[in-house]
């Protein structure tokens, strides 16, 4: 129990990754000061209040990434500052108020409320893969990304790739005021996260495996890197408790094509009605690339295989009723 007597926050709680991080930081001992839109929303924290510890030591704050100052009560009197609230979502409406506006302004309001309290000896920020091989570089099975790489905002904008665009720049904006500060920064750049859920809702990541169940007969000709939900928390939480934690740290377990995906799930579940063909078949697969683990395996991840982590989310899909099987 290495948070025993600490205080901790954890902003956008009720959120995929933070849940398990809520999760994990309370069975390690720590209390938890943790943001939520509404804390009276039953339906999207009941959740939280039934994980182990949370009676006693999880106290939930109403926060809103675009209200500045409303951190400033939830970081109050906490060591450490895990801020994972950040807008997920594919075919934005709207870029600039549904992803970009919140991504920076976001994370420059919960930084500058950070700045205001001496007690925070860190902050972990969960900032994305899509923050790092987002650029000119071209991508093929002999390259191997790692925590030196950094995404283009530009190159993201003029391929309208928006949620890559806000990971990067809610990212630079982090790194350029943590060093007018002196802020102690940790980012965690996970690819896509999968793994069992915590929360009632379906999340953008789990909901890209889910689809493969819809009944349609095409999966993406896309490539992802994907690490499980639990590795990911484990790390924001090794982040902050190894005093040598420094940087990014890129969180990918392999670099799998939705082909390879449906392979293994027809073996894992043979019964299961799967995309059968690729959405362009007359195309060439698109590109895989590797990505260093050895920064993760030097702050202590030993990674979830992949397999494992893809079994445990399609039991999770089908126990909260979002997949049928």
């Amino acid at each position: 129990m290495n948070g025993e007597g600490k205080r901790v926050c954890v902003t956008g709680a009720s959120g995929y990754i933070a849940s398990w991080l809520v999760k994990l930081l309370l069975q390690r001992g720590y209390t938890v000061q943790a943001s939520v839109r509404d804390p009276n929303d039953g339906r999207k924290v009941g959740h939280l209040h039934s994980l182990d510890g949370a009676k006693e030591r999880l106290h939930l704050f109403p926060a809103n990434l675009l209200e500045e100052g409303s951190f400033d009560a939830v970081v109050e009197g906490c060591e450490g500052v895990f801020h994972t609230a950040s807008p997920f979502y594919i075919d934005p409406t709207d870029p600039e108020a549904e992803l970009l506006e919140p991504a920076v302004k976001g994370t420059l309001n919960v930084l500058n409320s950070c700045a205001k309290f001496p007690s925070i000896k860190r902050v972990v920020l969960t900032s994305s893969l899509a923050a790092v091989v987002c650029n000119e570089k071209p991508l093929s099975p002999d390259v191997v990304v790692d925590e030196t790489w950094f995404s283009d905002p530009d190159f993201c904008k003029n391929f309208k790739m928006w949620y890559e665009a806000s990971k990067t720049l809610a990212e630079e904006a982090a790194w350029k005021f943590a060093k007018e500060k002196g802020i102690d920064l940790v980012t965690i750049n996970p690819g896509m996260v999968i793994g069992p859920l915590l929360q009632p809702t379906l999340n953008t990541s789990a909901a890209s495996i889910a689809s493969l169940f819809s009944g349609s007969e095409i999966y993406p000709n896309m490539s992802f890197g994907y690490v499980n939900v639990k590795d990911v928390a484990t790390a924001h939480i090794l982040a902050f408790e190894v005093p040598s934690a420094n940087g990014r740290y890129c969180l990918v377990d392999i670099v799998v094509h939705f082909s390879e995906i449906v392979k293994i799930l027809r073996e894992l579940f043979p019964n299961a009605k799967l995309a059968k063909r690729c959405a362009e078949d007359d195309n060439p697969l698109k590109f895989k690339y590797q990505v260093s683990s050895e920064k993760a395996r030097c702050l202590g991840i030993n990674f979830i295989p992949f397999e494992t982590s893809l079994k445990e989310t399609v039991e999770t899909l089908k126990e909260k009723g979002f997949i049928c099987i």
